[in-house]
């Protein structure tokens, strides 16, 4: 695999010297200064392109940047207005554009209002580490009591519905302030958040239009999307729900197998592809990662790798990377053995692009401010133990094969 590094771009605080150091080669990245919906002008791309490429002190090999993540989808073609027309045009336009700067490999997400949800970004675990979690007694504590959604009640039991009262009760101001902020958090690499203004209108606008109207409006913006990026030699790569749950009223549509399948049944194009998180997939029990890789690994074209610890209530948080309730082995040996046969197949994209996906603040980057999940040290040493799990498992793969000669 195509050891690579989420990279937020100059204002994130781990640096490309930091990234070659932990010895990944690919950058993935995406112009966060662009809003949403507009065209990433080329001229940004080959300057962005070329900051990667350029930075090798002492002669190191240098970076490339081999994965946008991400060009974020636009509410109006997620919600299907009549502004989404608009919206495609510049879509199709930064595909475009990013073709010809070199750049092959397109994540996005499908996700309404949030990206991704936590309710705790610095929950201590046994090693004194920092790890991101999930917490249902939370999440509903927010929903009933502080924003207050209309008919929230309906989406939790009671045991959920007690657990959130006694949470809520039991929480101080700045803890209150502290949940608020958390769940109203932007985009990634975003320096701007909601207010509970606009997120409550945010909601409201998803909230109506359900599962079936959003996969159709996915479904939409493929049939419009993918032929171009085909064309132009583009893999697209759709991110799963993160957590891959309903949560807040909002409809989830990337979420387990048979969410994936109705997609890439619908527009049957290699463009057409998957974003494999098993972080976000592996929160769910009946999601059979490995499985997953040997039916759909043909349209896989880019991997996130982490791993999650739930417990009997449903809540998670991160674990390391080669713990947790993810078989990490079983999931980068069928992954290995999909790379082998596109190799066999003779396809240009036999390497899968893969990144150490969150990791836990630790060490030094505990006394310093960093993008949730995307410290440094807890990455390299995620990225450390995938490496060393991929070469034990092609070295075991080579010898069962000379064996069998």
């Amino acid at each position: 695999m195509e050891q690579s590094w989420r990279w937020y771009g100059p204002k994130d605080p781990v640096s490309l010297t930091q990234v070659q150091q932990a010895g990944a080669r690919g950058i993935v990245t995406a112009l966060h200064h662009i809003p949403v919906g507009e065209v990433w002008p080329q001229p940004e791309i080959e300057k962005r392109k070329a900051l990667i490429a350029h930075h090798a002190p002492g002669g190191a090999a240098s970076l490339r940047w081999n994965v946008v993540e991400s060009l974020n989808v636009h509410d109006a073609i997620k919600l299907g207005t009549a502004e989404r027309a608009a919206y495609l045009d510049k879509y199709r336009q930064s595909l475009k554009n990013l073709a010809a700067c070199g750049i092959e490999v397109v994540c996005y997400n499908f996700m309404p209002v949030l990206d991704w949800t936590r309710t705790d970004l610095a929950w201590p675990v046994e090693d004194g580490s920092l790890a991101l979690r999930f917490e249902w007694a939370a999440l509903a504590a927010f929903d009933l009591f502080m924003l207050r959604r209309p008919g929230a009640e309906a989406d939790y039991s009671p045991e959920q519905l007690a657990a959130a009262e006694k949470r809520f009760a039991g929480m101080n101001q700045s803890e209150k302030e502290h949940l608020q902020q958390t769940m109203l958090m932007g985009l990634p690499g975003s320096d701007t958040g909601f207010s509970m203004h606009t997120f409550r209108n945010s909601l409201q606008r998803f909230g109506e239009i359900g599962e079936e109207e959003l996969r159709k409006n996915l479904i939409y913006f493929l049939e419009e999307v993918a032929p171009v990026a085909q064309q132009l030699g583009i893999r697209l790569c759709i991110h799963p729900d993160d957590p891959p749950f309903p949560l807040l009223g909002l409809p989830r549509i990337v979420s387990t197998e048979a969410h994936y399948t109705r997609i890439m049944q619908a527009v049957d194009l290699p463009a057409n592809g998957i974003t494999f998180c098993t972080g976000s997939l592996g929160v769910r029990p009946d999601n059979d990662l490995p499985g997953m890789v040997k039916r759909w690994g043909h349209r896989i074209h880019f991997v996130h790798l982490r791993s999650t610890k739930r417990d009997d209530a449903g809540n998670f948080f991160e674990a390391n990377h080669l713990e947790g309730d993810v078989d990490m082995y079983a999931v980068v040996k069928a992954l290995v053995q999909e790379e082998n046969r596109r190799l066999q197949q003779g396809r240009k994209d036999a390497a899968l692009p893969m990144r150490p996906d969150h990791g836990h603040q630790m060490m030094d980057d505990l006394h310093k401010k960093t993008n949730p999940g995307y410290s440094a040290i807890g990455r390299l040493r995620g990225l450390a133990e995938l490496r060393g799990l991929e070469l034990g498992i092609r070295k075991a793969l080579m010898q069962e094969q000379k064996r069998d000669e």
